[in-house]
């Protein structure tokens, strides 16, 4: 059976929002699987130096266009939410947790978060709104609210953005088939192509 396909990603990334609305029915198309895996941005520019493209000279007015263009592109709905970008720190936390119980919910509900940022333009930051999506999700709420409190979780994504960056992981979304790596959402028809035949 074929190696799963990697999908790294930040839930504050227009860019991750729209690959998690296309990896897994491409992946499906030829036969893969995807582990989803979140991580944090803020811990990868750290280890980097990068910055944020919003701060970058020139290009910030340009990837506002950009995201409203690809969202467009892919027919996805699209907001600019307020604020932007916003620390997920408490959405990657839920998602782990979720996914030690459940691999399909936690999969949803990093959707649901994505379409929760960025069609609805709701603050993900905010504890309420990640632990209402959990709990649309079929998620227990109280529970999950309790573990937030907790270290474990805490510990579970700083080791995920440690082996992210292990991986050679700096920007979102990162997917890693094969052993090839790919970042952008521009890289689909890439993908695409070497899921289909193979290394080129």
């Amino acid at each position: 059976m074929a190696e799963p396909i990697d999908f790294y990603f930040d839930f504050s990334s227009p860019y991750g929002y729209f690959m998690a609305e296309k990896i897994d029915e491409l992946a499906a198309a030829h036969g893969r699987s995807v582990r989803w895996r979140p991580f944090l941005l803020g811990a990868v520019y750290k280890h980097t130096g990068a910055k944020l493209m919003l701060e970058a000279p020139l290009k910030g007015p340009y990837v506002f266009r950009d995201f409203a263009r690809t969202a467009a592109f892919y027919g996805l709905p699209w907001t600019v939410p307020q604020p932007f970008p916003v620390g997920t720190q408490v959405a990657a936390r839920a998602f782990y947790w979720l996914l030690d119980q459940d691999e399909a919910r936690a999969r949803r509900f990093a959707l649901d978060i994505y379409r929760t940022y960025f069609a609805q333009g709701r603050d993900i930051s905010q504890e309420a709104v990640v632990a209402d999506v959990a709990a649309a999700a079929g998620a227990d709420r109280g529970a999950l609210v309790q573990a937030l409190c907790g270290e474990a979780v805490r510990n579970r994504l700083r080791d995920e953005c440690a082996q992210a960056i292990a991986r050679g992981v700096f920007g979102s979304p990162f997917v890693i088939v094969d052993g090839e790596p790919f970042w952008g959402a521009d890289r689909i028809p890439q993908i695409e192509r070497w899921l289909k035949n193979g290394p080129f």
